[in-house]
């Protein structure tokens, strides 16, 4: 039990990374859609590229959604309304009529020959109202075509009439005055009007529900189809165009064909595939980082955040996308590449971007539209997005990037279309917004420097500035180490603008590279302003270990600081394992009949695993040794610049490094350059 419990302590971070990738992968797999894919890929207007195509099955040819909608714009439109006529306004205006001639009181001007004659007027002019009806104010309006046919319910039963034989209220106005002739005479006509006005309402009313409800009828009794396609019929020919009915045919078949697929006897196999797909993916980010990103392979924080970030934009992409698959584009996922950068390097940054991309082509429609202009983008993001620390280098890359995948858009649209006509302008938008988005990724890196514990170009700018704390104490206890830092890193910063590394990065690190020194500043030769050496009264051996320990110092007050472990890199590199050469040779002369062993004498490494590393190592050994020459001239420092360096590379220093031979040489002429610069040299020429 103990050699188990022991074995998986060794193995712990292996052991974690497998959990990672088994978490992440059942993450991703669980977001894809779980639906069988069609065998064959095809667009509108393009030539059919695989062989004829015949049909193992038969089935329906499906409507477009655009046909569809215009069947049921036209059932909208062309729908017969339904008016409702209330036959109980009617019964009610009749017996108020009665009982308001009941109350008619006659005159020497009204006799009872005239009340009756007005009673017959009264209820011949309410039968033609009521005839056909009499519409509500509300309800005047809702037929603009006066000859359009509806349908009138009048207790059980419909039937259809002219919109126009509905009364409305002028209509009723132009009855009255026209059934009341003059002979009745004025005081007769207004006791009629009078009594007429106050009880005639409005009896027919536009029937909204029924309306509706028969309408819901017809849409349901749409058919969605549109023909069938038999068994062994000949679907399309190799060569044809993929337009008209055959996209519908070729469409249909894809739809039956995912439908067939995907059902509960295959459910595990498909699933099972995409197991595959992904952990594929996936193993390829851990294989390329094993084989070219060792250090960030076995730091399990960083591996994490790798795949954090590749599942979250699967994610957002994915949600986008079951809400609403028009706004596919809306998604930044430049940001990815722009963080992987910021954090880490380009390369590492587009390798994620590519996979990423690829997988999201299993979720998306027009997978490969979708792939070809992430790719493109992410490829333009990684070349353009640099020193983020500027706002202004920002704003110009996200705004290449922009302009990258609207081209790429339009491109692709006169491919499927064969011209411009067809272009849809909201991409363009949501192009834009998809920049504005981008630069969230300045506060996501700011949110991840304090979740993860990394270190982006910005905070290298923060941590640049000589009055931070640390800084500014390592000039008050050892100025003369101070002034050394400040040269190596602009040194260090002109080699790595040179060969195109991390400029910020290596300045950063240089600053910080030699801290350990101001524990004991008097034991380092560019601190003793008074002329009096320590090292006098010490013996050699002891003198290298205050000296090579001024790197384990410097890791611990780096520590203690909270610095940056991309910064302490710095401090733990920038020796290797190189040897206090000077004390190691006054050890043999000191002791001749004893074998000194120089690994005493060395730094406990370990050697620099990066360019910015390598380049401190140079720039650090070179500004050091310049201080040695009594007579600089262009020659000696031409020739000491060589032989440092040279010594460096055949210890082997740079091995891990990435570095090539052309810019070890490119460096070495920066380096003479400069310090020729800093003591005032000409190059030396022959008389």
């Amino acid at each position: 039990m103990s050699d188990l419990v022991n074995k998986i302590y060794r193995n712990n971070t292996i052991i974690y990374k497998v959990i990672l990738f088994l978490i992440t992968t059942i993450a991703i797999v669980y977001l894809f859609p779980k639906g069988g894919q069609f065998k064959y890929d095809f667009n509108n207007g393009q030539l059919w590229k695989y062989d004829n195509l015949y049909a193992n099955f038969d089935f329906a040819i499906q409507k477009t959604e655009e046909e569809i909608a215009i069947e049921k714009r036209q059932i909208n439109t062309e729908a017969k309304l339904y008016f409702l006529y209330d036959t109980q306004v009617l019964t009610s205006v009749n017996e108020n009529f009665k009982s308001k001639i009941k109350l008619i009181k006659t005159n020497d001007s009204l006799s009872i020959d005239d009340v009756n004659k007005l009673k017959k007027l009264g209820e011949n002019i309410i039968d033609k109202v009521y005839q056909f009806g009499f519409l509500e104010v509300v309800t005047e309006n809702r037929v603009t075509n006066y000859d359009e046919i509806i349908a009138l319910k009048k207790d059980n039963e419909v039937q259809d009439i002219v919109f126009k034989n509905l009364l409305k209220s002028k209509d009723v106005l132009s009855i009255i005055k026209s059934d009341l002739s003059d002979e009745l005479g004025l005081y007769k006509k207004n006791i009629l009007i009078d009594i007429l006005a106050k009880i005639i309402k409005p009896n027919v009313s536009f029937d909204k529900i029924y309306t509706d409800k028969v309408i819901e009828k017809e849409i349901g009794n749409i058919s969605y189809t549109k023909g069938k396609v038999e068994e062994g019929e000949l679907i399309i020919s190799k060569g044809d165009f993929v337009e008209g009915k055959k996209l519908a045919i070729l469409n249909s078949l894809k739809s039956e064909s995912e439908s067939k697929v995907w059902t509960d006897s295959n459910y595990n196999w498909i699933v099972f595939g995409y197991t595959i797909l992904v952990s594929l993916a996936l193993l390829m980010l851990l294989l390329f980082l094993f084989k070219y990103r060792i250090e960030i392979f076995e730091n399990n924080n960083k591996v994490t955040f790798i795949f954090f970030n590749v599942f979250a934009i699967i994610f957002i992409q994915t949600l986008v996308i079951k809400y609403n698959s028009e706004y596919l584009y809306v998604v930044p996922l430049s940001i990815l590449p722009i963080i992987i950068k910021a954090f880490f390097d380009a390369r590492l940054g587009l390798f994620t971007h590519v996979l990423t991309v690829l997988l999201l082509g299993y979720i998306v429609p027009d997978s490969f539209e979708f792939i070809y202009l992430h790719i493109i983008a992410g490829i333009v993001t990684i070349l353009t997005v640099s020193e983020l620390y500027k706002r202004a280098n920002l704003f110009i890359s996200v705004a290449q990037i922009t302009l990258i995948y609207m081209l790429t858009y339009f491109a692709f649209s006169i491919i499927k279309e064969g011209n411009a006509s067809q272009i849809n302008f909201t991409y363009f938008m949501l192009f834009a917004a998809n920049g504005l988005l981008s630069f969230l990724s300045i506060i996501i890196i700011y949110i991840y420097e304090k979740l993860f514990g990394l270190v982006s170009d910005v905070t290298l700018l923060e941590l640049s500035n000589t009055n931070t704390k640390l800084l500014r104490e390592l000039n008050e206890k050892a100025p003369g180490t101070f002034q050394h830092s400040m040269q190596v890193a602009n040194l260090a910063e002109a080699a790595a603008n040179e060969i195109g590394a991390n400029s910020m990065l290596v300045r950063t690190g240089a600053l910080y590279h030699d801290i350990g020194k101001m524990l004991n500043p008097k034991y380092f030769i560019e601190n003793q302003s008074t002329g009096v050496n320590p090292h006098n009264d010490l013996s050699p051996r002891d003198s290298s270990t205050i000296i090579t320990n001024h790197v384990i110092k410097g890791v611990e007050v780096a520590k203690k600081y909270n610095l940056p472990d991309r910064i302490i890199d710095f401090i733990r590199t920038h020796h290797g394992t190189s040897a206090t050469y000077y004390f190691y040779k006054k050890e043999q002369e000191l002791n001749p009949d004893i074998k000194v062993d120089i690994k005493k004498f060395q730094y406990q490494g370990p050697i620099p695993f990066s360019k910015e590393t390598a380049i401190l190592m140079m720039c650090d050994a070179a500004e050091a040794a310049s201080k040695s020459l009594k007579k600089p001239t262009a020659v000696s420092i031409s020739d000491l610049i060589d032989k440092i360096i040279d010594k460096q590379m055949g210890d082997n220093q740079f091995l891990n490094s990435d570095i090539t031979f052309r810019e070890i040489e490119v460096i070495k002429k920066v380096i003479k350059k400069k310090l020729m610069n800093i003591y005032h040299l000409r190059i030396e020429y022959p008389e």
